[in-house]
């Protein structure tokens, strides 16, 4: 049994990574500063392992007594937002990412030997920070690839990446950093392609495809992707990088014609739902093309995906299906703190 803090548990990845880490017999301290993205009612809140405290990660100064592991997910991830408005962006991922490392390294000092040979500070990153790849090139990013963010939101994950770094090598608080690609799964905001395209669908509205659709992403069911995060805990190396994709590059246009296909089937209605994609204006700065080499990962940990796109799609919008009651929630809070002016882009 593990005391895990995590940051930004309510977040979509974050939350999936506590589920996984309560089923495990670990404890949990959540940090989440509740924003327009945080979800509610996934289930585990109620637990007595588990323990969630509402604040920025700016603000974090010190930590809760006993804990083995730091994984941060907090981040602000949306890029159309971060094109918007940058500011939120640079405060949470880079102001925080810095506050954060400097109350763990305050924490790890202050440890005994034993326990402190253990400790671990995960950062969970994106590939978006290796910048764009050609659509028919046959090349991957790897661990070794040069930072090249493309947007916004990716060039303050890379800062983040940076500060992590450094903290290793000037502090030599033990660090582990994983980039992932695009992750899909249950309890994902609707800001995002797949329950977007879901929701769009079901509420009869067009469904916005940026550019022509072409763009190409990796695509990791969110599970797997947590299974790995335990796997570089537990196993990876202090100091080193590890890329966690799904081996699945799919287009955009086919990720929404193929969710256009299953609603087709499990929720048939009088128009074919692939007629209802509106092709928009694209967004600025958009990456062609990400695709991930996952091969150190395989090769040090034994870790790849379990899940086929085909099948975790599939569960993906069964379960938003089945959960419409959730994602109706969350669409009105977020409406709400809109109309109030709470969510105001800087």
């Amino acid at each position: 049994m593990k005391k895990i803090l995590v940051t930004g548990g309510l977040g979509f990845i974050g939350s999936h990574f506590v589920r996984q880490a309560l089923e495990r017999g670990d404890s949990v301290v959540n940090i989440d500063k509740q924003t327009y993205a945080a979800g509610k009612n996934f289930g585990f809140e109620d637990s007595p392992n588990y323990c969630l405290v509402k604040k920025d990660i700016c603000d974090v100064r010190d930590f809760p007594n006993d804990i083995d592991y730091v994984v941060n997910f907090a981040a602000e991830t949306h890029v159309d937002r971060s094109i918007d408005g940058p500011s939120d962006f640079l405060h949470t991922n880079v102001l925080g990412t810095g506050v954060l490392l400097s109350a763990a390294v305050d924490y790890w000092h202050s440890l005994p030997a034993a326990k402190k040979d253990k400790f671990r500070f995960l950062h969970i990153s994106t590939d978006e920070v290796y910048g764009s790849l050609d659509l028919d090139a046959n090349d991957s990013f790897t661990e070794t690839t040069n930072y090249a963010p493309g947007s916004p939101y990716a060039a303050t994950k890379a800062s983040s990446d940076h500060l992590v770094r450094a903290w290793h090598n000037t502090y030599g608080l033990p660090i582990i950093i994983t980039n992932c690609s695009n992750n899909y799964g249950p309890y994902q905001f609707p800001e995002k392609l797949i329950p977007l395209t879901i929701i769009c669908s079901l509420d009869n509205k067009s469904i916005p495809v940026y550019g022509n659709g072409k763009n190409v992403r990796d695509w990791l069911y969110v599970t797997d992707h947590c299974q790995a995060l335990f796997k570089v805990l537990e196993q990876g190396r202090i100091g080193e990088t590890y890329n966690i994709g799904g081996e699945t590059e799919r287009a955009n246009l086919e990720v929404v014609e193929t969710v256009c296909e299953i609603l087709n089937e499990l929720r048939p209605q009088n128009v074919c739902r692939k007629n209802m994609i509106n092709f928009v204006e694209d967004r600025l700065g958009h990456d062609l093309r990400y695709a991930m080499d996952i091969s150190k990962i395989q090769s040090e940990l034994g870790w790849k995906p379990a899940t086929s796109f085909e099948v975790g799609i599939r569960e993906t919008v069964v379960w938003y299906l089945e959960n419409e009651a959730w994602w109706r929630d969350i669409q009105k809070d977020h409406y709400q703190q809109e109309r109030l002016g709470l969510t105001k882009k800087v």
